[in-house]
């Protein structure tokens, strides 16, 4: 399938000319990317921005996991054009979305309603004006003893805000459908639009608990267009903090998940345990949550021998804590049986909705970005893809003690080894009329940030894909079938992002 999509080849993190993608009329569009995701692609990135004359350029970003290759395809519309979303599941709220932002009506979407309910963020691509932003219809099941319940979206708890309305028949739940769009700040607007330096604290600020995920894409993306070529040194600080970064997630996932079934001993213990990879980030760059370590051209800090010798005595004592805790809880029979079962996302829709991360590799989908579009260090140093088949939430915990083992083993063997080299290179002026896709297995799972640099070496369009984008489907896919009361634990086996949806 590569020749449909131009020939290009595309790797991880490379740039091309803005030109060089193939523009194709609405129909060849439509059956170019139809056909790919037929012979194994999948859509990773679709949006649009302004052309002249008041249309909008549509553009396609598809990838062959298997090749480890990247492919783009173009179009160009007026005021509509023909949906994609019947024919490739995958592509539906990337439709919904560049109905709300464009004002493009994709004709013959079976669930056209907004995203994030808020005016375009580029107000020159108007559209028809036909798609009201402002106006969400809920789906709702008639029938006797069917009744509703709505949540949120204010939360007792310290959450961030999101409606959940659930159809349902006595204890059992129907249909769930999830509305956000609550904390949208209009972010890829803002990175067109801001200065080098507070574009880059807007991009680590996408998402609170994905600041070294976000900020290792953003930082990317210029130094592609920049031609900037980091050190080993910095690309390897860069991934010792990345895989902080997911230990303390997946560790505090697994406490949260045991304080959900009232398990406290593990609840507890993962929860203290969360806050010593949070403090190690801190002793690397000064924040909890790795602000400021990631900048253009490699890394704000360096790590010292004396650094590097702390941080693995403490990573080793963290290790040797975690098993008899784990084993603890994962070998418990009543935690195994209220876990086994409960939110289980099949695998053809795990598929057909393009969902990524630890939900897809709990349900045997093999794909991860350091695996199957390597960049930096994960070039050269191979983090072993876990996976499980069940696609439950005992398998979605599965998956993350099993990342939480190879992660420590990956920052051990790289503390260990730190290559010689700059911490930090010149990141000059981006290339104009190029386009860069990147690509960062995030702990939530697939991060994708396309920038498009325009005539003068500005940013004429930044487009930014969160895993949670993908995988609030799986959520509403997920819950159907169980009780409600089980909704919490299912939500918090996927533990999604809430800003990083609403961008």
């Amino acid at each position: 399938m590569t020749t449909d999509l131009g020939g290009l080849g595309l790797r991880n993190r490379r740039t091309m000319p803005l030109r060089a993608i193939p523009r194709e009329t609405e129909a060849d569009f439509r059956r170019t990317v139809v056909e790919a995701i037929a012979a194994g692609w999948r859509l990773v990135a679709l949006f649009g921005m302004p052309e002249t004359h008041g249309q909008t350029r549509l553009l396609a970003i598809l990838a062959d996991d298997g090749a480890g290759t990247l492919g783009a395809t173009t179009t160009v519309v007026g005021e509509r054009y023909p949906a994609l979303t019947p024919e490739c599941p995958e592509a539906h709220l990337f439709e919904r979305e560049i109905a709300e932002q464009c004002g493009v009506i994709p004709t013959g979407h079976p669930w056209l309603k907004p995203v994030r309910r808020h005016p375009p963020d580029h107000p020159a691509t108007a559209g028809s004006g036909e798609f009201d932003a402002g106006r969400y219809e809920f789906f709702q099941v008639t029938g006797d003893e069917v009744h509703e319940v709505a949540v949120g979206p204010v939360h007792a708890g310290i959450i961030e805000p999101g409606h959940f309305r659930f159809q349902c028949h006595g204890e059992e739940v129907l249909v769930l459908e999830i509305m956000l769009g609550y904390q949208h700040r209009g972010v890829e607007r803002l990175l067109e639009t801001a200065s080098r330096g507070a574009a880059t604290l807007i991009a680590e600020s996408i998402a609170g608990d994905t600041v070294i995920g976000h900020g290792e894409a953003f930082c990317g993306a210029l130094e592609a267009l920049a031609r900037s070529h980091k050190t080993p040194r910095a690309q390897t600080i860069r991934g010792i903090a990345l895989e902080l970064e997911r230990l303390a997630n997946h560790i505090g996932d697994l406490g949260a998940i045991a304080g959900d079934i009232a398990y406290q001993p593990a609840a507890a213990y993962f929860g203290r345990m969360r806050g010593e990879c949070l403090n190690l980030l801190m002793t690397l760059s000064g924040n909890r949550y790795g602000r400021g370590l990631i900048r253009p051209g490699g890394v704000h800090f360096d790590i010292s021998a004396a650094l590097a010798s702390e941080m693995r005595s403490r990573l080793e004592t963290l290790r040797d804590e975690l098993r008899p805790v784990a084993e603890l809880m994962l070998g418990n029979a009543s935690v195994q049986a209220r876990l086994e079962g409960v939110g289980v996302l099949p695998r053809d829709q795990c598929r057909s909705l393009g969902i990524v991360g630890p939900p897809a590799r709990a349900c045997d989908v093999a794909r991860d970005v350091r695996h199957d579009h390597p960049y930096g260090v994960f070039r050269f140093a191979h983090v072993p893809m876990a996976r499980a088949w069940a696609g439950d939430v005992l398998a979605r915990v599965l998956v993350r003690w099993l990342e939480v083992l190879r992660s420590l083993d990956f920052v051990l063997d790289q503390l260990a080894g730190l290559p010689r080299g700059l911490p930090q290179v010149e990141c000059n002026g981006l290339h104009p009329e190029e386009l860069v896709v990147v690509m960062a297995e995030g702990w939530r799972g697939e991060i994708v940030h396309v920038a498009v640099s325009d005539a003068t070496g500005g940013l004429r369009r930044y487009k930014v894909v969160d895993p949670s984008f993908h995988n609030w489907s799986a959520v509403a896919a997920a819950v159907p079938g169980n009780q409600i009361s089980d909704f919490p634990l299912c939500n918090k086996s996927f533990n999604l992002s809430y800003a990083g949806h609403d961008l």
